[in-house]
Order: C-alpha cells, then sequence, then structure tokens
C-alpha cells in the first residue's frame, strides 16, 4: 500500500524524529511501514495495512488543523483504528477526517479524542446539558472536562466557569490550611488548575479568577446558588455525599452545563458511608437529557505503565470477597408512637401471661 501526502512541510512531524511515530505505529499494528519523500510504503495484513493508513491520515489531517503531534497522539489515533474500522459502504482506502465533535479547541491547543470512549465524552460535553464521566484515573475525564468549558468561554457559549471538589483527603490529613477560603481549597482543586492553564493563556487564567470569570466554589459552599450561563465541573464526586451529590445536581440554572467525574474505585469517604456518585449512577440513568459515559482501562491515556498498573488492579480486585452486609449495623430508630404501642403489647402480653398463671 502506498500513502502519499501533499504537504512536505509536515511531514517531519508526522514521521516523528528517526521515524519514532512510524515505529510505533508499526509495533502496535504489526505492519511494516517505509518512507521515501511524501510516500509511505506499508506492508502486511489487508486489516493491519488499512488501520495504518487511518492513523497516518488522521495524524496528518490533525496536523493540518495546526495541532502538534506526540507519542500519546499517536497511541490514540491507533486506539481510535481498533474501534472504528470503515463500513462496508464507505471504501477502505478514503482517508479519515477528524470529526468536529472528535476534538476541542480553546486558545492553547486543540485537544483530540484517543479513544472511542473519549470521542463520545467530548461530543456529550458539547451537546449534553448534564454528563456524567465515570472511570479509572488517566482516562481524561476531567482534562476533557475542563478542555469543553474553556472552548465555550473562549466561543462566548457561556459567562463563567465554575470548578468544585469535595474537600475529602486520599487517606491522611493535611490539618488546618492558612489563607482564605480559595487558598484553603487549591491544593484539593489542583489537577483542574493544571488543566486550565494547559487550555488557556497563563495571564487570562488569573485575570479570569480575579474577575470571577473562573470560580472556585467549594461543594459545602454551594448551598442556595442557581449557577446560570456557567460550565460547572464536579471533580472527585465520588467523595461526595448523596444528600451533597443532590444539592450540587439542583444548583443548575438556565443556560448551564454541568459536568460530574469521578471514579467509584477511589472513593476516600469514612468505612460505611455511601459514595454520592453511585448513589447518582443508581438515579439519574432514568432521567431525559442526562448522558453518561463510563471509561475502562482500556481508554487509559497515559504512560503505558499506568494502564498495566490499572489492570493489576482490577484483576486483584476481581478476585477479592465481597464483603457481607454489617450485622452489627444499629437498628433503625422507631418513632415515638411506635415505641409507646410496642411498649403497651409488652405489658398487655406480660398481663395475659399471669393471668393463665
Amino acid at each position: 500500500m502506498i500513502i502519499e501526502f501533499d504537504n512536505n512541510r509536515l511531514l517531519p512531524e508526522l514521521y516523528g524524529e528517526h521515524g519514532k511515530n512510524l515505529v510505533r505505529i508499526e509495533q502496535a499494528l504489526g505492519v511494516s511501514i517505509a518512507n521515501r519523500g511524501n510516500q509511505v510504503f506499508v506492508s502486511g495484513a489487508h486489516d493491519a495495512r488499512a488501520r495504518a493508513e487511518l492513523v497516518l491520515n488522521t495524524l496528518y489531517h490533525q496536523l493540518e488543523r495546526g495541532g502538534q503531534i506526540g507519542g500519546g497522539d499517536v497511541d490514540g489515533a491507533v486506539r481510535l483504528s481498533l474501534g472504528d474500522m470503515p463500513s462496508g459502504d464507505t471504501p477502505a482506502d478514503q482517508p479519515r477526517r477528524l470529526d468536529k465533535l472528535d476534538s476541542l479547541r480553546t486558545n492553547r491547543r486543540e485537544v483530540v479524542a484517543r479513544s472511542t470512549t473519549q470521542a463520545a465524552y467530548i461530543k456529550a460535553l458539547l451537546t449534553s446539558e448534564l454528563v456524567v464521566g465515570t472511570g479509572p484515573a488517566g482516562t481524561g475525564k476531567t482534562y476533557l472536562a475542563v478542555a469543553a468549558a474553556a472552548a465555550m468561554l473562549v466561543e462566548g457559549r457561556i459567562d463563567r466557569i465554575i470548578l468544585s471538589r469535595p474537600a475529602v483527603e486520599a487517606g491522611e490529613s493535611l490539618g488546618f490550611l492558612p489563607g482564605d477560603m480559595r487558598d484553603k481549597v487549591d491544593p484539593y482543586l489542583r489537577p483542574l488548575y493544571d488543566a486550565l492553564y494547559d487550555m488557556l493563556p497563563g495571564p487570562q487564567v488569573t485575570r479570569s479568577l480575579e474577575s470571577g470569570e473562573i470560580e472556585i466554589a467549594p461543594l459545602a459552599f454551594m448551598r442556595g446558588r442557581t449557577l446560570s450561563n456557567a460550565f460547572i465541573i464536579l471533580d472527585e464526586s465520588q467523595n461526595a455525599t448523596p444528600m451533597q451529590m443532590k444539592m450540587f445536581l439542583t444548583r443548575m440554572g438556565e443556560n448551564s452545563r454541568m459536568v460530574i467525574t469521578g471514579d467509584p474505585s477511589q472513593i476516600d469517604l469514612p468505612f460505611g458511608a455511601k459514595s454520592g456518585l453511585k448513589d447518582a449512577l443508581e438515579i439519574l440513568p432514568k432521567i431525559r437529557g442526562v448522558e453518561i459515559i463510563r471509561f475502562g482501562e482500556e481508554d487509559v491515556v497515559r504512560h503505558d505503565l499506568v494502564t498495566r498498573i490499572v489492570k493489576a488492579y482490577n484483576k486483584r480486585d476481581a478476585k477479592l470477597p465481597q464483603r457481607a452486609p454489617d450485622k452489627s449495623a444499629r437498628k433503625p430508630k422507631l418513632d415515638a408512637a411506635s415505641t409507646s404501642d410496642e411498649a403497651t403489647d409488652d405489658a398487655g402480653n406480660g398481663e395475659q401471661e399471669n393471668e393463665q398463671k
């Protein structure tokens, strides 16, 4: 198979330094790739060649749109090709162009989906009012949510971004933190800040934080508010209680988008406390207008080692026995009337026994 590209200036970045991107595609798809000028020669099984062509064209069109290519982008294109082979009505040699809903463009970069689940997540973020993204760490749940918020802010579709997260430490106590409310909450919201600075220029983020265009709203302080014309993100929602989750969900106002992200396998609440995320996942699927996207270990887009770590933990957890219900749990309290009735019944039974004796 021979693939020919028009713009020679894009080819050095497409091929990678010393052809490392081509080597990465070869190893992932089991094909042999050679390049000469603006031509790429692919040999191997028919399906593998078709996937390699999809990957190369996806990356090339990403460069045409002003994007950049790294190892993660190559892996993402490979992952997309494994889930998005052409249908019977589409010629196998037709270049795969990125759909508008496959990517998010902000002031600093264009964020492109790196898996079919990420593509579905981006589409949901752009088209649905309430989106719930669940799954293991490293799947892009929070990063893509912040990217969608930044893109809509740049386009003028919303007036502000509101970031929230339960203030729950992961297994250790940080004690009392100095400063005002924002200073106290900042350590918990650092992943959201990192994503923001990836999407928007630093001075713009600073100005937006000072003007309130980007707002840090601790989950505990959101009661009573109506959030209109905003993109609201609740991160680490597995550490919210059911009451907090209900309170958060009912804050949505006119022309607002709400995104809830979390990993049900990483709950840091006290033992025995029910996660608000798990509670919401039992209720929200029945409601029209709610989109729920579930990521799996195959969607991890961080370092390859992270994928292997997640798989190892999932394999171990699958072998663990399910925890039996706690029999020592306290019985539900009865109201005064019930208690009085039971006392009367007990007294009556005692009198009947005395009469029989």
